[in-house]
């Protein structure tokens, strides 16, 4: 499976993991999700979407239905409704326990981000650091190549690069509020300009769940990397 096929297969089962909902609805969900910039056709999504149904993840209700896609000219919707199987909660729990290499990349850590509010405390630590560690080394890499090459461009070009790396560099400063705020909240800690560990009726902090993480910066991670 393609990193971009996987990180489609994610997204489809997380948000049908929220409720049942037909492909029109889904693909508006998919753009808000990923982003504009990500638009999935029907030509995208409609092969990932049967390519689960006969894996067994999803069930199409009113299967029976003729399916139209929705186009400009037709208006017409699909009426077939796509709903988790129990096996796609099973599939979908594992993607989302996932903390390995591949959920510190661009293509999948924003889908890991996303799911977030459902993903387990210790999970959201190891890719948060990883991902910033990946990070760290981007930088790193980005700082040398301009150190080498800052007498062979001219000043438009360097500063196309010099606004790669500071993006970087402000996504790494966000990560580490994330992660200080993760720590906060799991020792009970207060971080100073950051969200309060939530309390109970008797005062005391929350251990079943976390406030909402600070929002992302302007830039979408990895995007401008």
């Amino acid at each position: 499976m393609s990193r971009r096929s996987g990180v489609l297969e994610f997204a489809v089962l997380g948000l049908l993991h929220d409720a049942p909902m037909h492909g029109y609805e889904l693909r508006k969900r998919l753009n808000i999700l990923l982003g504009s910039f990500r638009a999935f056709s029907y030509g995208t999504l409609y092969p990932c979407l049967k390519n689960l149904v006969a894996q067994g993840f999803l069930v199409e209700d009113n299967p029976d239905t003729e399916y139209v896609p929705a186009t400009a000219l037709n208006g017409k919707r699909s009426k077939i409704v796509y709903r988790l199987s129990p096996e796609g909660k099973e599939r979908f729990e594992e993607l989302l326990a996932d903390s390995g290499p591949d959920a510190w990349e661009d293509e999948h850590f924003g889908v890991h981000f996303a799911f977030f509010g459902q993903t387990d405390r210790a999970v959201r630590m190891r890719v948060l650091e990883g991902r910033r560690s990946r990070l760290e080394e981007r930088l790193e890499r980005m700082r040398s190549s301009i150190a080498r090459t800052r007498e062979r461009f001219d000043d438009y070009t360097l500063e196309l690069q010099r606004h790669g790396l500071e993006s970087v560099e402000r996504e790494v400063r966000w990560l580490n509020e994330l992660i200080e705020t993760e720590r906060a909240n799991r020792s009970g800690r207060t971080v100073p300009g950051g969200p309060a560990t939530p309390q109970s009726s008797d005062g005391r902090g929350r251990e079943d769940g976390s406030p909402d993480p600070p929002q992302p910066p302007h830039d979408r991670p990895g995007r401008s990397a």
